[in-house]
C-alpha cells in the first residue's frame, strides 16, 4: 500500500483527492492547520474507508512543519507521494501597489515557502522512486493574459511553478518526481460557486499525477492530465 501526505486537506480539492486516492488504495494522510476541521474531515472519510490518519501541520510556520515530521517519523512512517496543497488567498487580495505588503507576504509564505519547507523536512521519509505534487494555478503562468485577480495569489503561484522545476532538477537523480498541476477554477470555497469545474474534475489530474502518471514526467506543468506552459 502506497502512503501519500496531503496538506490542506480538511476541504475542497485536497479532501477530494484524499477520498479518490482512497478508493485506489492508498493510505491517506490528510494535514491542515485546524485540528477540529481536520477531525471532521477525517470522520467524514473513515465513514466510507479505514486506511486515513490525520496530522495538524501549519505549513506557515517551521515549526509545525518539523513537528508533523517528527510524528510520522517516529510512527516509522514511510512516504510515496507529497502533494503540497495548501494555500491562502486574501480578500484584501487586489493590488500590489496599494494593498498592504502583508497580504504579499503572507500569501508568499503559505502558497511558496509552505511547500519548500514540507519537501525539505519530509524528504527523508519519502521513498525511492517519490513523488512530489505541488497544486498550483493557470493564474500562475506567464504565458496567459493578465486581469488583475488577486495579484498577490498570481504571483504566488508563478513563484511556486519556478520552484517547482528547481526542485524537479535538484531530485532528478534521487529519482523523485517534481511537478506542478492546475486544478482549473473549481467549485470550492477559494473558488466559488460560479466556478465551472466540480471538485471531482479538479481532483483528477492530481490524482492522476499521485498514481498513474508515467514516472519519468518531471519538472513539468499540467491540467486535464496534459502538459500546459509555464
Amino acid at each position: 500500500m502506497q502512503n501519500v501526505l496531503i496538506t490542506g486537506a480538511n476541504r475542497g480539492i485536497g479532501f477530494e483527492i484524499a477520498r479518490q486516492l482512497l478508493k485506489k488504495g492508498f493510505h491517506v494522510i490528510i494535514s491542515g492547520r485546524d485540528e477540529m476541521k481536520l477531525s471532521l474531515a477525517e470522520n467524514q472519510l473513515k465513514k466510507e474507508f479505514s486506511s486515513v490518519e490525520m496530522i495538524v501541520m501549519d505549513v506557515s510556520t517551521s515549526e509545525s512543519v518539523k513537528a508533523a515530521a517528527k510524528i510520522l517519523g517516529a510512527r516509522k512512517v514511510e512516504l510515496d507521494v507529497i502533494i503540497n496543497n495548501a494555500g491562502i488567498m486574501h480578500r484584501e487580495d487586489y493590488s500590489l501597489i496599494t494593498q498592504n505588503n502583508a497580504v504579499l507576504k503572507t500569501t508568499i509564505n503559505t502558497n511558496c515557502y509552505g511547500p519548500v519547507r514540507v519537501i525539505h523536512t519530509f524528504l527523508p521519509l519519502l521513498k525511492i522512486p517519490g513523488r512530489i505534487i505541488n497544486v498550483s494555478s493557470g493564474y500562475g503562468s506567464m504565458t496567459d493574459l493578465i486581469d488583475g485577480w488577486a495579484p498577490a495569489y498570481c504571483v504566488s503561484k508563478t513563484m511556486l511553478n519556478s520552484l517547482t522545476r528547481q526542485i524537479a532538477y535538484e531530485l532528478l537523480e534521487k529519482n523523485i518526481a517534481v511537478n506542478a498541476v492546475c486544478p482549473g477554477w473549481v467549485r470550492t470555497d477559494m473558488g466559488g460557486k460560479r466556478a465551472p469545474r466540480s471538485v471531482e474534475h479538479g481532483a483528477e489530474t492530481p490524482v492522476w499525477l499521485a498514481s498513474d502518471a508515467p514516472h519519468e514526467l518531471t519538472g513539468k506543468f499540467f491540467r486535464d492530465k496534459s502538459e500546459i506552459k509555464w
